[in-house]
C-alpha cells in the first residue's frame, strides 16, 4: 500500500473512531467500515464490510447519500421478485455473506431486462429496491465482484445443496454457447448440434422435476462431453432421495453400474438389449396422445418400452414419403418400422410405466430453461474473458433463471399459459410506480390491466416503504 493511502487511512481511523480498511478495485482505492460477526449456521466468524467512499490523494470522497434527484421508481416488478425470492434469500445471504447484495441486484435486473453488464447499475437505480440496498455494481467494480463470486465455488455448492435438498426427481443435461474469446480457457472446440467448428463453453444444469425449478448450474470446458460432465458432479449432488433423469446422450451400458441412485435413462434405438417385438399390454393417455407400454427385467434393471401411437403414424408416413422419392428401400422399411414411435427407458425402478414415462417427459422443462439461459448469456459473453468472472456470471444467471421459473410456475398454476408470458407479467408490473415527495412515499395509480393481472395471479402489491 502506498504511503499516502496509509496516511489517509490513519487519519480516517482517528477521526471516525471505527475499524476501517482500504480495498483496491481497478487501480482505484475505496474506504470501507470493516467489522466481524458470528455466523451461527456455519459456526465461524464472517467479515462484514460497509462502503464509505473513494480514497483520493486529496481525501475521501464519500458516497452520495439521499441526494439523488430521482423520486419515482418502478415498484411492482422489483417488489414482486423480492417476494418470490424469500424461499432462497436467506440461503444466499449465508452462502455469500459479503457479496449477496451484488448477486441479488444483478439477478433482479437480469430477470426484468436482459441488459448487458455495463447497464446493470443504471437499470437497477430505476427500481424500488435500489432505495433499500446499496450493491457495488458499477461497471468498474462489477468485473471484480463477478471474479470474487466465481472463484468461491464452495459457497456456490453450499447454495445449490440447500435449494435442492427436497427434490424427488432431478433432471440433468448439458448445453453450450459459442465464444470467440481468445484468452478464455473454458472456451474449447467440442461437439455441438450445429456441427460448427468453433470454441464453445459447455454448461451443465440440474432441474427439479417435481418442484419445476433449477437446482444447479455450472460452466465447463467446451471439450467435455455428456457422460464425463455428469461424472464430474456425481459426488457434489445428493441423489440419495432423488431419481436422476437423463437424456439419450448419456445412454451407455456402463453408466448404470456407476450410479448410486435411482435413475431413468432413455436408450438410443440401436441398443441391442431392446426387444421391439415385445407385446405392449398396457396403455394410458398423455396430452391427448395414446401411449402403449410394457416392461421386462434386464439384469438388475428394468426396460420400459413405450409407444406413442401418434408419433408412430407420423414416422411411418415420413418413411413412406422417402420410399416414394427412392431415398429409402422396402427392406429398410421392414427393418425400421418396428421402431417407429417407440421409446425405450432403462431404470432401476420397478413401478407403473405411466409414472416412469411422465417423469421422463418432465425433461421438456429443462429445454425451456436452456433456451432462457442462452438468450441471456448471448448478451454478455463478449464481455467475459476471465474464467472466474464467467463462473460468477453463470451463478447470477442461475438466480435469474430460478426467479423466471418461479413466475412461470405461478402462471401455470393459475392456468394462464395461453394468455400471458413471464416477460409480459414483469412488463405490466413495471407500470406500478412508487412516488416520493415531501418525505412521503406512496404508490401511483395502478392501471386496470395490472389490477386484473394481479387478481388472476393471486398476488398483492402491498406497499412497503
Amino acid at each position: 500500500m502506498e504511503k499516502w493511502i496509509s496516511d489517509i487511512l490513519k487519519q480516517e481511523r482517528k477521526a471516525r473512531k471505527i475499524p476501517l480498511e482500504v480495498k483496491q478495485l481497478n487501480k482505484n482505492y475505496y474506504l470501507y467500515k470493516s467489522t466481524t460477526v458470528w455466523n451461527k449456521e456455519k459456526g465461524k466468524i464472517k467479515k462484514v464490510s460497509e462502503y464509505i467512499g473513494r480514497v483520493t490523494p486529496k481525501g475521501v470522497i464519500e458516497k452520495l447519500q439521499s441526494k439523488d434527484i430521482r423520486s419515482i421508481y418502478e415498484y411492482g416488478n422489483s417488489h414482486f421478485l423480492h417476494e418470490l425470492s424469500k424461499d432462497f434469500l436467506d440461503h444466499l445471504k449465508n452462502s455469500f455473506y459479503d457479496n449477496w447484495q451484488e448477486v441479488f441486484a444483478c439477478s433482479i435486473v437480469k430477470t426484468i431486462d436482459a441488459v448487458p453488464l455495463k447497464l446493470i447499475k443504471s437499470r437497477w437505480e430505476k427500481l424500488h429496491l435500489s432505495r433499500k440496498m446499496n450493491p457495488a455494481i458499477s461497471p468498474n467494480s462489477l468485473t471484480e465482484i463477478l471474479k470474487s463470486i466465481g472463484k468461491d465455488y464452495s459457497s456456490q455448492r453450499d447454495f445449490f445443496s440447500k435449494i435442492s435438498s427436497n427434490s424427488k426427481t432431478l433432471i440433468f443435461d448439458l448445453s453450450s454457447i459459442f465464444s470467440r474469446s481468445e484468452n478464455l480457457k473454458l472456451a474449447e472446440k467440442g461437439y455441438n448440434h450445429e456441427h460448427l467448428h468453433l470454441n464453445q463453453i459447455n454448461f451443465l444444469l440440474f432441474f427439479s422435476g417435481d418442484n419445476h425449478l433449477p437446482t444447479m448450474l455450472r460452466p465447463l470446458n467446451g471439450s467435455i462431453k455428456d457422460i464425463k460432465a455428469l461424472r464430474s458432479v456425481l459426488d457434489e449432488v445428493n441423489l440419495k432421495k432423488s431419481i436422476l433423469i437423463l437424456d439419450r446422450g448419456f445412454a451407455s451400458y456402463e453408466l448404470p453400474r456407476e450410479l448410486k441412485s435411482s435413475f431413468i435413462m432413455p436408450l438410443r434405438r440401436n441398443f441391442k438389449c431392446i426387444n421391439y417385438n415385445m407385446k405392449l399390454e398396457n396403455s394410458f393417455i398423455y396430452r391427448e396422445r395414446g401411449i402403449k407400454w410394457s416392461v421386462k427385467k434386464i439384469g438388475r434393471n428394468h426396460l420400459y418400452l413405450c409407444e406413442d401411437v401418434k408419433l408412430r403414424a407420423e414416422e411411418d408416413t415420413q418413411f413412406l414419403k422417402l420410399m416414394k422419392e427412392n431415398k429409402k428401400s422396402k427392406k429398410e422399411y421392414l427393418n425400421e418400422s418396428k421402431k417407429f414411435g417407440r421409446i425405450a427407458l432403462l431404470s432401476n425402478l420397478k413401478m407403473d410405466g405411466e409414472k416412469i414415462y411422465l417423469m421422463w417427459k418432465d425433461r421438456e422443462n429443462i429445454e425451456v430453461a436452456f433456451d432462457a439461459l442462452k438468450n441471456e448469456l448471448e448478451n454478455d459473453k463478449t464481455y467475459l474473458g476471465d474464467e472466474d468472472a464467467v463462473r460468477g456470471y453463470f451463478f447470477i444467471s442461475f438466480i435469474s433463471l430460478y426467479l423466471y421459473y418461479k413466475i412461470l410456475n405461478l402462471i401455470k398454476e393459475r392456468e394462464l399459459t395461453n394468455k400471458i408470458s413471464v416477460n409480459e407479467v414483469l412488463l405490466e408490473l413495471s407500470k406500478v410506480y412508487e412516488i416520493c415527495y415531501d418525505n412521503k412515499m406512496k404508490l401511483g395509480p395502478i392501471p386496470e390491466r395490472v389490477n386484473r393481472l394481479t387478481k388472476n395471479l393471486g398476488i398483492t402489491l402491498k406497499h412497503i416503504p
